[in-house]
Parts: C-alpha cells; structure tokens; sequence
C-alpha cells in the first residue's frame, strides 16, 4: 500500500496544496481535522511522513505546533512556503447580501477581517479547517452560509467565489514542514537550514552570548521563539531556526551550541527553501 501523507485538514486545504507543490504529485493522503490528529496519524505509522503549518507572515508562530514537533521528538526534513489568497464562497446562485454568516478556520477570518468589518450583518464562525467548512456547504447544499477558503477548495466543491482574495494583507505567505517520524539522511552538502531548541539558565546576558556564537560560527539566524516551560514558571525554551552555506561552520556552532544549552535538541536538519 502506498504511504500516506498527513495533513490537517481535508483535500482542496491549503496543506493539501502544498502536498501537491512540495511532492509535485497527489499522493494518498490521510485528512486530519487538527493537528493534534495529525501528529497521531505519523507517530503511530499511519502516515510516513506530514506536512504542518508553522508560521504566517500575518499572524505569526503557531506556538502549539512547536510544541507537538518537540514533545513527539518529529523530524523536520524539510520546509515549504506558499502565498495565501482567501476567498469567500458560496452556493450558486447567492450574493453577499444573501450571506447571514461564514465560517472558517479562526486564522483565516482574522486574515480578512478588513474585509469582512465592511459587512457587519455578517455573523463570523470559528471552525476547524477551510476546505472541510467549503465541503459542508457543498454537501449539506446550506444557503445563508459563505465559506472562506482557496481557489482549490471553491472549484473541488463546486462554490462561486463572490469575493476573491480578500485578504487584508496581499503579500501573505505561510511556512509549512515537512515531518518524519524518523530523521531522514540528507547528504550534508545539500544541507543548509537547521531548527533547533534549546533552554538558558537566567544568568545575565546568556542569551545575548548564544546569539554571538551563531554569529560569530557565521550563522544566519531567521526565526527565534520562546516558548514557556509549563513545569518550570518564568523559564523558557528557545526555538530557532538558522540558515548556513557551509555545513562545518554549522557543526562548529552546534557543538558550542551544546555546551552552553540545557536540553539542546535538534529538531531538524535540511534544504533551505527561500520564499
């Protein structure tokens, strides 16, 4: 049987996009209406391997996300950025004065919310995924009810698109990884990206001397998040991400990196795959 690939949410959603862009053919998928299913789909061998959301250029880091990639020790092998258009959706025949409510995923609806402040009559109701909310309305033929959502959604379950690209910011890009349950062995000379976590004990200027060996091992780095440690108040996890052009200086660091850090982990080792 063909593997599987995880994604959250159903077919038409902008993971499956990415699916079809990353791996440049549609494979067997396995549709998980969140993330915390999605992450059961690849630890219990469901799936060989899933693609998840990790940041939005609008609405930032999707912080629990982190979190499962490092409690379910993921690897990340590799990373995929694509542009978001939304667009709201709706049976044939309708309008947008026709429209008592649209329901989306809650990033989505916040991504347009210029847009939709401009129709107050307009109830907005949170739900779990794009696509899946496009297919209800297709299935269950609801009238009254827009859908936010991709262009893929819109021609897969047959829905006008009343209003396209209606995102309040046009330039807005969401990061995706790619996840193994197991690391995959990438040669190192097409390795250039690498994310990392780590915690620092609360002496004075430790982070600021971390930052310095990245630097100074000529690292590159393009994401840092913290993260608090539930069972520890006031401490916390680092997440970063560092870019490369050669793989020894990225040792280098790493076993610098090592020393310096409690509970160092590497998270991910691959290709860097500018936007």
């Amino acid at each position: 049987m063909e593997s599987k690939i995880a994604i959250q949410g159903i077919k038409g959603s902008f993971h499956h996009q990415v699916v079809l862009e990353y791996y440049k053919q549609d494979l067997n998928i396995d549709e998980c209406l969140t993330f915390e299913d999605l992450a059961k789909s690849l630890s219990n061998g469901k799936s060989k391997q899933a693609v998840m959301a990790i940041e939005n250029s609008i609405a930032g880091s999707i912080i629990p996300n982190y979190a499962l990639i490092d409690k379910n020790n993921f690897q990340i092998i590799g990373e995929y950025f694509i542009p978001i258009q939304q667009n709201m959706m709706v049976l044939e025949g309708q309008n947008i004065d026709d429209i008592k409510e649209v329901h989306s995923h809650p990033m989505a609806l916040l991504q347009c919310m210029d847009f939709l402040q401009k129709y107050p009559h307009i109830k907005l109701v949170e739900d779990k995924d794009t696509a899946e909310t496009a297919q209800r309305i297709s299935t269950q033929k609801l009238l009254g009810i827009a859908a936010i959502a991709s262009q893929a959604a819109a021609k897969m379950y047959q829905l006008d698109i009343i209003a396209p690209s209606i995102q309040t910011i046009k330039n807005n890009m969401t990061r995706f990884v790619i996840l193994s349950k197991d690391k995959l062995e990438i040669p190192k000379e097409e390795i250039s990206k690498a994310s990392l976590k780590f915690q620092l004990n609360h002496k004075r200027g430790s982070l600021a001397a971390m930052l310095n060996v990245m630097s100074d091992c000529k690292l590159n780095l393009t994401k840092i998040q913290s993260m608090p440690i539930i069972e520890t108040p006031f401490k916390y996890s680092f997440f970063v991400d560092v870019t490369f052009d050669n793989y020894e200086d990225y040792e280098k660091a790493k076993s610098i990196i090592k020393i310096m850090a409690e509970d160092f982990k590497v998270l991910g080792e691959y290709k860097n795959n500018p936007v």
